[in-house]
């Protein structure tokens, strides 16, 4: 999967077949949009694009951290694991946030990226304030020669999938359940030193409550290979495993509550 951090030189990609989103989790919902991207490109000869912002627009718009569910390397590796062509990483400030939706649309998205189709979620705003719904997208649609579809809300039993609802979960060490809501494993990447203590994870990485936790460890991100242990995790963020099994010291892990 190719990474753009910005709109420079995504011309590059051919006819772009796009979604737009925070992504944070890559989620139920997120996946089944991201399968339909990847088949519309197959069909329309294009390549699937996600376009996602980093800091997290909440951080920016409400001033306080939001604790995410991915941070953008884990998000970048999960997009790419489930075949993504191409990620434009988009900064987020306080300017952009006061953008148009036409404004973003037609000048970065069909400007610079030349969308060729755009598919949306359920329930997606874009712009300041929230402004662009589908009905404006619509009207963009028809005005700039983009295709649009949008998708319905996907659901686990009668609850609606959220990155919001998923936080919530793991914030109250429901962090299993959560993995149905996902599709995947919740998982940490961090580093395995040789005392079973993880460091290197991110501050804005959301970590369920202190406490001990069934988990699996993967030397390496989406291996096969791996071996069973315990997480200690503790009231200040400190993160140890009961065991390494020889894996190498400051070796690059991922630890899948499982």
């Amino acid at each position: 999967m190719r990474v753009f951090y910005g709109f420079e030189r995504t011309d590059a990609i051919r006819r772009p077949v796009v979604t737009i989103g925070s992504y944070d989790g890559v989620h139920r919902g997120h996946r089944t949009i991201l399968a339909r991207i990847n088949a519309l490109a197959a069909e329309r000869g294009g390549e699937s694009v996600v376009v996602t912002f980093h800091p997290h627009p909440r951080t920016i718009v409400g001033g306080e951290p939001v604790m995410l569910l991915s941070t953008l390397p884990e998000k970048l590796s999960l997009l790419e694991s489930v075949g993504v062509g191409a990620t434009v990483v988009v900064p987020f400030d306080k300017a952009f946030s006061r953008r148009s939706p036409r404004d973003f649309v037609c000048n970065d998205l069909v400007g610079k990226l030349h969308m060729d189709a755009l598919l949306v979620g359920y329930n997606h705003h874009l712009g300041h304030n929230k402004e662009g719904d589908y009905d404006s997208l619509s009207a963009l649609s028809a005005e700039c020669g983009f295709a649009l579809e949008r998708m319905p809300c996907q659901q686990v039993g009668e609850s609606k999938v959220s990155s919001t609802a998923i936080r919530r979960m793991i914030l109250s060490g429901d962090v299993y359940r959560a993995a149905d809501y996902l599709d995947a494993p919740y998982f940490i990447c961090a580093r395995l030193e040789g005392d079973g203590a993880l460091s290197g994870v991110e501050p804005v990485k959301l970590l369920p409550p202190a406490g001990e936790y069934p988990v699996f460890c993967r030397p390496k991100e989406f291996s096969e290979a791996g071996f069973a242990a315990r997480l200690a995790v503790s009231a200040d963020r400190r993160l140890r495993l009961d065991r390494t099994d020889g894996v190498p010291a400051s070796a690059a892990v991922a630890i899948e509550f499982r």
